[in-house]
């Protein structure tokens, strides 16, 4: 594989002797390295370097894995006109693939002349052992599982204590176990690479848990892998020894050195104008489209680098299967708004490295043209925040839901289906890590956000949420009951969806944040998964799902439908084909969609019937019967021409 004529775009090669340094900055004056001690806590030297264009390098004897370094820039420090060199900060080396600690926010970082070498950390010199890298087990149509790496196993009781809150507890058995039983393909992780806190949370007692604010791209988070490099491969090789795939969320959006009032730790220091984007004509004004202080200029060379490399660098040092993108418009901008075509989009998917592998999409941020639902170009798949609204307002029981749920169930053809692309690209969920839990989503009317201290003004008011009649946390047994049978009819509902389905770890079993819908600051019992408290019931439910997707070859498929040869047929609860009147009831609460699907079980196309009632009250459902055959519910043995459904619930059955 391509690899060695790559490192000469940053970062440190060991040599025969002892180690290359490279790092690029066109605006720098000249640049420093800084060698630390064993320890980390002496500077021990700082050694100019030799400039070639924007290229700044040293080669220096001795230096062996393990060794820790730095960067300290010197140029003109005039924010106003975009110049933010300041030889008093340490700068961390955007290659760099280990920190010897975590980023810490602190006021000197902002100010002019502060020494801050006491601060940050310090990059360690490494070599990287390759991964093994097979095609993707992940393949489009599989069930992503989202995880938070702390929260999800800080509390695990099988975990021994030094293995809970890091990436190596994803490969110890009784995780694993949990993995298997509920069917995940692929384990998608919420950001490992090093983050910051932004500023305002330290003084009201918060951090942040989730890690969306980072500040080197390569470099992973001491606090959740200490292993370095070495505890994500292996821990990447242990999932895919148990047939389960791994997609790292990546942000390459914006950086933790946020606005004006931000922090000089890396980019920043090392070349302000060329990184980020700013305002036309206003070089001290960052661009915000991304709602974090500042915009990475992606369309620009050495940020596009940059990118690449490293998602070069996780594919073949821990061998992942592919990438989710926060806020993926940013990779496609130029100062003229949102391109498909954008080239640094087509360097990532045309790398050769990199183009057999999974993207995922997050298609919006929050600058102008930044909604961009089903306009990434294939292969990427694509979070689909429409289905997940018209999912919520389906069973909230909206009225003129029902073709919507419909159009979500087949695979949202009205978004995917556009010039010409015969297959569906959606991610199909119903709560995220951003927003409700899945339980919360049924329990609460309103977002609870008080503890993260912005008076409740953070995080998404309109929620499509509903609680069953009384807010947030009950003894009423009614009411629990209720919240239960709604999440198993979300449950049911998302994994009956054709295309890539996604649940958020904890989901399954109903964990809850107490109301909070932006708990990215809350790396506390609220967003830590509480194990003993996991429902026994909906994580078989979720598991039983999971099975039926796997037999059933229809859901996993994404090409959509052609309507012919009876691949998807819709009814009402009488047996009747849905007409245009049955579609456009607004207070429509029933639905059959029957299916042709290969069973894999047995080798044979059979017939299967999802039934849908939204409705409160029980109901009677005939379905249509081919002569000598009969319906049989998967869940039971039990087979009749005419099937009561319970209020709020969905059900299987199989034509025999």
């Amino acid at each position: 594989m391509p690899h060695a004529h790559h490192h000469r775009r940053g970062g440190v090669t060991l040599t025969d002797t002892g180690c290359s340094f490279c790092i690029r900055s066109h605006h720098a004056e000249r640049i420093e390295l800084c060698l630390f001690d064993e320890t980390g806590a002496m500077e021990m030297s700082r050694l100019p370097m030799n400039r070639e264009a924007d290229f700044h390098h040293i080669d220096v004897d001795g230096i062996t894995v393990g060794s820790l370094y730095g960067y300290r820039a010197h140029g003109r420090y005039a924010p106003d006109e975009g110049f933010w060199f300041d030889p008093s900060k340490l700068l961390v080396d955007p290659y760099a693939t280990e920190l010897d600690r975590p980023f810490v926010h602190d006021r000197r970082l902002t100010v002019y002349g502060e020494e801050t070498a006491d601060l940050v950390p310090r990059a360690i010199v490494t070599r990287d052992s390759l991964a093994r890298v097979a095609m993707p087990l992940f393949q489009p149509g599989g069930f992503i599982y989202e995880v938070a790496v702390k929260p999800f196993t800080i509390l695990h009781s099988d975990l021994p204590e030094h293995l809970r809150g890091t990436v190596g507890a994803l490969a110890h058995p009784s995780v694993l176990a949990h993995l298997k039983k509920i069917g995940v393909d692929a384990v998608e992780l919420m950001p490992i690479t090093a983050w910051i806190d932004e500023r305002h949370l330290p003084p009201l007692g918060l951090t942040n848990g989730w890690g969306y604010n980072p500040i080197a791209f390569m470099a992973l988070d001491p606090r959740l892998v200490p292993g370095g490099m070495t505890d994500l491969r292996n821990t990447v090789a242990a999932l895919h020894a148990e047939g389960i795939g791994v997609i790292l969320d990546l942000v390459f959006n914006h950086t933790g050195e946020s606005d004006r009032e931000g922090t000089n730790l890396s980019l920043r220091g090392l070349d302000n104008l060329t990184v980020y984007r700013h305002l036309r004509g206003q070089p001290g004004a960052l661009v915000n489209d991304t709602g974090c202080g500042n915009t990475l200029a992606c369309d620009h060379t050495h940020v596009r680098d940059l990118i690449v490399d490293t998602l070069r660098h996780f594919v073949l040092h821990a061998g992942v299967d592919g990438f989710r993108f926060d806020l993926a418009p940013v990779l496609g901008r130029t100062e003229h708004g949102f391109h498909a075509t954008s080239t640094t989009l087509q360097a990532i998917t045309n790398d050769d490295v990199l183009s057999d592998r999974i993207f995922i999409a997050e298609p919006w941020d929050i600058g102008p043209g930044g909604y961009q639902l089903g306009h990434f170009p294939p292969p990427f798949l694509e979070w689909n925040d429409r289905a997940r609204d018209t999912l919520r307002r389906y069973w909230r029981g909206d009225a003129h839901m029902t073709g919507g749920l419909a159009t979500a169930l087949a695979g949202s053809s009205d978004v995917f289906a556009r010039d010409g692309q015969k297959s569906t690209r959606t991610v199909n969920f119903i709560a995220a890590h951003d927003g409700f839990s899945l339980l919360d989503l049924v329990s609460y009317s309103h977002k609870h956000n008080e503890r993260n201290g912005e008076n409740n003004r953070d995080g998404h008011d309109e929620n499509l949420s509903w609680n069953n009649g009384m807010e947030g946390f009950t003894k009423d047994a009614a009411i629990v009951k209720a919240r239960r049978r709604d999440v198993a009819a979300l449950l049911s509902t998302l994994f009956s969806t054709r295309g890539t389905i996604m649940l958020t770890a904890g989901d399954e079993g109903g964990r809850t944040q107490n109301g909070n819908n932006n708990a990215y600051c809350q790396d506390n019992e609220i967003t830590w998964l509480d194990w003993s408290a996991m429902d026994g019931e909906l994580i078989e439910l979720t598991a039983t799902l999971s099975a039926l997707r796997k037999r059933f070859a229809v859901f996993s498929r994404t090409a959509f439908f052609a309507g012919t040869d009876g691949d998807v047929e819709w009814y009402a609860a009488s047996g009747a084909p849905m007409t245009v009147s049955d579609w456009e009831q607004p207070d429509g609460a029933t639905l059959t969609m029957v299916l042709k699907t290969e069973d894999l079980e047995i080798g044979k196309t059979r017939r299967l019937a999802i039934l849908f009632n939204r409705a409160h009250a029980s109901v009677d459902f005939t379905l249509p019967t081919q002569a000598g055959r009969k319906w049989q519910r998967v869940s039971t043995a039990k087979t009749g021409g005419s099937i009561r459904l319970k209020g709020r619930s969905v059900e299987f059955l199989l034509e025999i």
